[in-house]
């Protein structure tokens, strides 16, 4: 089972979203047949199948391997990944497009989008795939807010001009800064 599922095609988009499909795919996290799941989720056989045989035409189920019962051969079925990411081209963009402002939130959503597209594009079966993730929360008076931002922009740049040879493995950096919202309940 892979980590991640890029979806960049509608028909697998399709496949996914629809509230029953979710959960039979959920039920497959472990290797499960037909009547597992249904049994599960309180429902007939026959209509968890129907949603299987959807979801593995998207490729995002796998047939594992199958048994024979009662002189039927069955199914064992398992999610093909842990996630499943969207690619935001499925939507497209709607309106034009404003000049990118590294201050802007269109700009981060780009960058993002772009982020999003760079993973999954990773070649998860290498030994080993140098990268680091780093994430944290920052308190700034308002007051010094602009500061603060012109600090990050003269760090990076920083990091930008030490580091931006010509030579050597090439890594893509990408900072997001952003206003924590509230949580979700």
């Amino acid at each position: 089972m892979r980590e991640v599922l890029y979806l960049e095609q509608i028909e697998q988009a399709e496949a996914l979203l629809k509230p029953q499909r979710v959960e039979v795919l959920r039920q497959l996290a472990e290797p499960r047949t037909c009547t597992e799941v249904a049994a599960r989720l309180g429902q007939t056989p026959q209509r968890v199948y129907y949603h299987v045989k959807r979801l593995v035409d998207a490729g995002l189920v796998e047939q594992v391997s199958e048994r024979r019962v009662r002189g039927i051969h069955e199914g064992i079925y398992q999610a093909g990944a842990r996630a499943y990411w969207l690619s935001p081209r499925l939507v497209g963009r709607i309106g034009l497009r404003r000049a990118q402002d590294e201050l802007s939130l269109g700009y981060l959503l780009d960058l993002m989008e772009e982020v999003q597209a760079d993973i999954a594009a990773l070649d998860r079966t290498a030994p080993e795939l140098p990268s680091v993730g780093v994430s944290g929360e920052i308190h700034v008076p308002p007051e010094r807010r602009q500061e603060f931002l012109n600090d990050l922009q003269t760090a990076l740049r920083d990091i930008f001009t030490r580091y931006g040879g010509a030579e050597g493995d090439a890594f893509k950096l990408a900072v997001a800064c952003y206003p924590k919202g509230e949580p979700r309940e």
